[in-house]
């Protein structure tokens, strides 16, 4: 199954946040995805990668 690719737009939209906090997030957060520069001026991060850091957040925020 190919791999999904989001933008920063995109996980901004998932999160409710602004287009730049991904890029904050990759900073201050070691365990947020880093993302793939897929070509010059085409960075992304992988759907997968953002799912399982969801699920992470989700279950530490359950204990």
């Amino acid at each position: 199954m190919p791999e999904t690719y989001l933008t920063d737009r995109q996980i901004g939209e998932r999160f409710g946040v602004h287009h730049l906090t991904p890029r904050r997030w990759v900073r201050e957060d070691p365990t947020f995805p880093r993302p793939v520069k897929l070509s010059p001026g085409c960075t992304r991060w992988k759907l997968s990668e953002i799912e399982a850091w969801e699920a992470l957040k989700a279950k530490v925020s359950a204990k």
